[in-house]
Parts: C-alpha cells; structure tokens; sequence
C-alpha cells in the first residue's frame, strides 16, 4: 500500500510599509519582513498519531523570527517519505509554500510523490456553494474547522505569546483531522485517484480487495470489467482481454 501523508500549513503574513489601508503593493522595496512557516501538521492516512512541527518548539526560538528551517527538515522528511500527499488547495498553496522554504534553506526536492488537491476535487466534481474546507466539512457531516478569533491569532503568535501558540497548534491538527474525513467522503468520485497499490487486485482508491463486478466495458481495442469497491463505493476497471482479429473486423465494418 502507497505512504499517504495528508497535511496542512500555517505561515506568517508578509509585512511591509504603505502609504494608506487599501494600498496594494506591487515592489519588494515595500517589505519589511516575507514570510515564513509558523506551524505545520500532518499525519498517515488512517493513523491516528498527528505529526506536527513549530517555531515554539525550537530551543532557538525568538519572537518574530522567522528562521523555521528545523520544522521545515521535519517536513521535508516526511514529504520525502510520502507517496501520496493529501491537502486543501495543495497545488497551489501547501505544496508551492512548503517547496519556496525547502529552496530558500538549500534543500533538495522531496522524492517525487503525487498529489491530491481536495479543492480541486471539490471544484471539478461538485457543485457546491462553498469550496472551503470548513465548509465542506459542515456540508458532508464531517465536522467544522476550530475557531480562531480572527487575524489577532496570528498576530500573537509572532509575538511569541504561548497560549496563542496552543491554539494555532491546535488549529492546525484540526484542519488536519477535518481534512482526513473530508478526503474520505469524495474520494469515490475521483476518477484519476493514484493507484494506491499496483501490485495486488485491490481498489485502486482504498486499497480494498472487496470489489464486485459490475459489468464489462468495450473500448476501441480492449473490454475491460467495471469494478465497484465495497468498502469505498469507487469505481474502478480491469483488464479482461484484448478484442480478437475477428471482432477487429466486425467493428472497423460496423
């Protein structure tokens, strides 16, 4: 079965000068401070041990610092470990955010693993009025996300105040956790799920080996059997045989 890491960033914002409140700036000569990574969570899909790295943890530690290379490493390693990674906005956000880190601190690149965008599911296969993960969450029964009490939170975290700290940590888990059954209850409507394990006649979305017929496909040169996981509800295929030269020949004449 493939290593499958879902996890969930929290970062800084970046801090620059302006002129008024709606200032838009387009310069770096504007920035004080960029960003940095706070905190980050993870866990393997079905465990229940939650991973997680942060700046309070660091024995180096100083308010407003941004030196997050440590927790970085950490996830770094678990990225290099995974062969599927699971997140809400991945491809743009989690995924881009973690690597600019990873770059700026001379790292190499994690080991190839592929990646599933839960909102981009969302927003390829449903219709629903909000793409948000808390929302999705509340949508499908799964849970909502924790409250934070706004932009202050972040805020007080940079200033290194620890019970702040507690709760974006906290936060972050949860976002995790929601992340987890949100992933669980679309995951039969992905029809380019990566194959969890190609060694073995198991659902290519689970894992599980509890597939039931559910009739065959005829393609252009091939007929393949639909399968239907019992575990999951996802549809999958399999190979039955090749058309034969005489079938060829029926089709190409209709």
């Amino acid at each position: 079965m493939a290593k499958i890491l879902l996890f969930d960033i929290e970062n800084t914002p970046i801090l620059n000068y302006a002129w008024g409140l709606h200032q838009e700036v387009h310069s770096t000569d504007f920035v004080v401070a960029d960003w940095y990574i706070l905190c980050w969570s993870a866990k393997w899909l079905g465990d229940k041990k939650m991973l997680r790295g942060s700046l309070i943890e660091s024995d180096t530690y100083q308010p407003y610092e941004g030196n997050d290379k440590e927790l970085c490493q950490k996830l770094w390693d678990l990225l290099d470990e995974a062969e599927i990674v699971i997140a809400h906005n991945a491809i743009q956000f989690d995924v881009k955010k973690a690597n600019a880190r990873f770059l700026i601190h001379g790292m190499p690149p994690p080991s190839p693993y592929k990646i599933v965008d839960t909102l981009k599911i969302a927003r390829r296969y449903f219709r629903f009025t909000s793409n948000k993960l808390g929302d999705l969450g509340v949508y499908l029964g799964c849970g909502e996300k924790l409250p934070t009490g706004g932009f202050s939170l972040w805020k007080k975290c940079m200033a290194g105040c620890l019970k702040a700290w507690k709760k974006m940590i906290k936060y972050c888990d949860g976002d995790v956790i929601l992340l987890e059954k949100v992933y669980l209850k679309v995951r039969p409507y992905i029809k380019n799920h990566p194959n969890v394990d190609i060694t073995k006649r198991v659902c290519p979305k689970c894992g599980s080996k509890r597939l039931k017929s559910n009739g065959l496909r005829y393609l252009t040169s091939i007929i393949k059997r639909q399968l239907v996981c019992l575990n999951c509800g996802g549809f999958s295929t399999e190979k039955v045989r090749n058309y034969t030269k005489e079938e060829k020949v029926a089709l190409q004449n209709g």
